[in-house]
């Protein structure tokens, strides 16, 4: 493989990058002794020791030792955290940096490639890249102040050879089919636009994980045979970055696919039949092209890439065999029943690191910040030329933005103090407009300085008054809040329970009628993941405590940090006033002063880590919040498909029912149909014939019946 490094400023770059491969090995109860992990020549390999079987004959010359070679083997017990650091941070970075890069997961389905990408449920060390990717970008933007970031996020699903948008702003979305569909274009450089794919702005961790959680709501989920949360669809989250630097022209656009494809499986094995059946054939169809088109690039001989065939592999152009840092992850089962699968997965491995990828720093000129500067340079010469002839270049009026602009200049430099502040102007006209606007400040000295129509500035009267005015304003707000809400006219008092959670979101099941709330407490109490949502529960209600108690140490600490200040100052000067220091030491800190700044650094050491862990408290708490919401949803949807089905089973008459139906239908018939007069009922008398002859037989037979009945 090409090892490649990159510098801080970016400047190095080899022209090939070598798509890089790692293995994670699923945790299993049902490990397979023949499936081991091993090192050599300086990266890690992946053997499969599968024995032959006396089944299969005598002659059997198949492979029993299979070995594969990664840059890293990752084992079952491997966590998110170390996974991330070494395969994800390092490419988050490149992206920062301008390059363009790809993480996808492949692997039967099962194997664990969505809790890789995505993360689980149960507690928040089971992020996964997605959620610690943005994470770590954010975090990055916060120390790199001097360049500016704008990022973007979107969420494409594959569903059977259809793309879907998952962060669709509508949220009543019930089934697939309610999300907008995305279609494919391609240019003439053949560069893949998708139509009606959403690009959400995000500006801070917290928008982003919102966005993150919203499509994964939306994602389609379908129970199989090989795993009860198997996701049937390929998904590919990408995160969009721009960076810029002020003053500077230059601006960077970089990329990060997040790829979670959907796993392969033998239907023969698996037995799925129905919608299943056919979201497994699409999947493996497309599965098939991926490979085709991995065998095409690995095949330098090839001219024609099958990049067509689907929309995944159209989607993914750029990221095979294009300007891309591209990084896979195969996920195996260590199971023996999926030794087969997994050593597929492995092949498939070994092919994808055979491609190059040409990848180049993605730096442009901002077309428009150009011409401003151009501009703006005209602007310069004009003034310079017209202050070295002493002739104005122009004898319009000063527009009014220059106006504020140069109001803006004359505030600065009035704020700047003594000895500070400059403006420098080579028009006349701005020249002018700042000495007027400086004769109206000093005419106005002891007034409110130049309002609206001056600086803006204000004298201190002026911001008591707005302050008692704001404060008034809130006290009145404070007395609404405090007054009782008025009761709904036509009805009874409120319920109490229903009066404290005022403002919250009440949840679906309040809402139904009390024999369908009470069905849906009988399958809350036998849902499977009902134990999950009160663990979550109970994890909140530990994060919560401990943000409180973290929040109380955070403010007991900013206050010994003010009273160890105030200290010092009292210090320095009972000092100053005595003027006696110990003899020798005229130069040095006073031993009181000393022994309180060790103090104060202590406790600004204690507040810093303070405000650190409730900042990541705060992550986690939001986190946990998010995945409630979704076991919640999942839950409710649950039941009304379970709800609905008992609804259908009730509204079916049983065989009895439908017999005795059957049976006073016939009677009142044949009661309608018989004469007037009376005649003999015995077996063999002739009776009104229906004309449903299954009606008659049934007629027949109650007839015979009821005779039997009066000759007994």
């Amino acid at each position: 493989h090409t090892h490649t490094h990159i510098n801080g400023s970016g400047d190095t770059m080899p022209q090939q990058f070598g798509i890089q491969i790692f293995s994670r090995i699923k945790p299993t109860s049902k490990a397979f002794s023949g499936v081991e992990r091993a090192s050599a020549d300086a990266q890690e390999q992946i053997r499969f020791a599968v024995p032959k079987q006396e089944s299969d004959g005598l002659v059997n010359n198949k492979k029993e030792l299979f070995s594969f070679k990664f840059n890293r083997v990752f084992g079952p017990e491997t966590s998110q955290a170390e996974v991330f650091d070494v395969v994800a941070k390092p490419v988050a970075e490149s992206v920062i940096q301008g390059y363009n890069a790809t993480i996808f997961a492949y692997g039967q389905t099962g194997s664990g490639k969505t809790f890789t990408i995505t993360g689980g449920t149960e507690s928040y060390d089971d992020r996964g890249i997605i959620p610690r990717a943005l994470s770590y970008l954010f975090a990055q933007y916060s120390q790199r102040p001097s360049e500016t970031f704008t990022t973007h996020v979107s969420y494409l699903e594959i569903y059977n050879e259809s793309g879907y948008d998952l962060l669709n702003p509508n949220h009543n979305v019930k089934k697939m089919e309610d999300l907008p569909k995305v279609s494919m274009m391609e240019d003439g450089d053949g560069s893949v636009h998708l139509r009606n794919l959403s690009l959400v702005p995000v500006a801070n961790e917290e928008e982003a994980l919102h966005a993150l959680f919203v499509g994964d709501t939306n994602r389609m989920i379908a129970e199989t045979p090989m795993n009860q949360a198997s996701t049937r669809s390929h998904c590919v989250f990408t995160i969009h970055v721009t960076s810029t630097t002020p003053g500077s022209a230059l601006i960077r656009r970089a990329k990060l696919n997040l790829v979670d494809l959907a796993g392969s499986e033998r239907v023969g094995k698996t037995g799925v039949a129905g919608t299943l059946l056919t979201e497994a054939k699409y999947i493996n169809l497309s599965l098939h092209y991926l490979e085709q088109v991995i065998v095409a690039l690995s095949e330098k001989s090839r001219a024609h890439i099958p990049y067509r065939n689907s929309m995944m592999t159209s989607v993914l152009r750029d990221s095979l065999g294009g300007n891309c840092m591209t990084t896979m992850i195969a996920t195996v089962s260590a199971e023996q029943g999926n030794v087969d699968e997994s050593i597929s997965t492995c092949r498939f491995a070994q092919r994808v690191a055979l491609i190059k990828n040409n990848v180049s720093l993605n730096e442009e000129t901002d077309p428009k910040l150009m011409v401003q500067k151009l501009k703006a340079e005209v602007e310069r010469l004009k003034s310079e030329l017209a202050l070295a002839t002493g002739e104005a270049h122009s004898d319009e009026p000063l527009p009014s933005y220059e106006v504020d602009k140069c109001r803006e200049l004359v505030r600065d430099f009035v704020g700047a103090g003594q000895g500070a502040g400059e403006i420098n102007l080579a028009d006349y006209r701005k020249i002018s407009a700042c000495f007027q606007l400086l004769k109206e400040m000093v005419l106005s000295r002891g007034k409110p300085e130049l309002t609206s129509a001056g600086t803006g500035v204000h004298t201190v009267e002026y911001w008591q008054r707005l302050a008692e005015q704001r404060q008034q304003e809130i006290d009145r707000l404070q007395q609404q809040l405090q007054q009782p809400a008025p009761q709904r006219s036509g009805g009874s008092a409120a319920n109490p329970d229903q009066t404290s959670d005022r403002g919250k979101e009440k949840p679906e099941v309040l809402e139904i009628p009390p024999d369908r709330r009470e069905a849906f407490e009988n399958f809350r109490r036998s849902y499977a993941g009902y134990h999950q949502i009160q663990k979550q529960k109970q994890r909140l209600k530990q994060l919560y405590g401990s943000a409180k108690q973290l929040g109380d140490t955070v403010r007991t600490a900013k206050q010994e940090v003010t009273r160890i200040k105030m200290t010092i100052e009292s210090v320095r000067k009972s000092q100053a006033a005595s003027s006696v220091l110990p003899a020798g030491e005229e130069g040095s800190m006073h031993p009181q002063e000393e022994a309180l700044r060790t103090d104060l650094d202590q406790k600004k050491s204690e507040y810093r880590d303070s405000v650190e862990q409730l900042r990541q408290l705060k992550t986690e708490i939001e986190h946990l919040q998010h995945l409630l919401e979704k076991a919640k949803l999942k839950m409710h949807q649950d039941f009304e498909l379970w709800f609905e089905q008992q609804e259908m089973q009730a509204s079916i008459p049983s065989f009895d029912d439908l017999a005795l139906s059957r049976v006073s239908t016939s009677s009142r018939t044949a009661a309608s149909t018989r004469p007037a007069t009376r005649e003999s009922h015995g077996a063999g008398a002739a009776r009104d014939r229906a004309a449903d002859t299954s009606v008659d037989d049934d007629i027949a037979a109650f007839y015979r019946a009821r005779d039997s009945l009066l000759r007994g």
